[in-house]
């Protein structure tokens, strides 16, 4: 990629990619956004709320159903412990280069 490129690419004094998407940080989440931040956070007992579930922070009601569902699909009891899922999907994160 060239410099031109990579600059079009990345937010303006920042070495972070910009996205098309409205990222919603943690410090400017207020209202719905902020309730449902929280509630991710309850789910999780993670303290910071990762960029998969930040780029719906704009629909918190869509948001609050993602995290919802993944609670109930991904992270219920079942045949498998929630720690065993846990450990199953950050596995698959590391395969794919993926942060999350």
């Amino acid at each position: 990629m060239t410099d031109e490129k990579r600059a079009v690419l990345q937010t303006p004094g920042s070495s972070k990619p910009s996205t098309k998407i409205r990222i919603i940080e943690d410090h400017e989440a207020t209202g719905d956004t902020a309730a449902a931040y929280d509630l991710w956070r309850a789910g999780s007992g993670r303290k910071q709320v990762p960029g998969i579930i930040k780029c719906f922070g704009a629909r918190p009601d869509f948001l609050r159903q993602v995290v919802e569902f993944s609670n109930t699909v991904h992270f219920s009891e079942g045949y498998l412990m929630r720690r065993h899922k846990e450990m199953i999907a950050s596995y698959v994160s590391y395969l794919n280069r993926c942060p999350y």
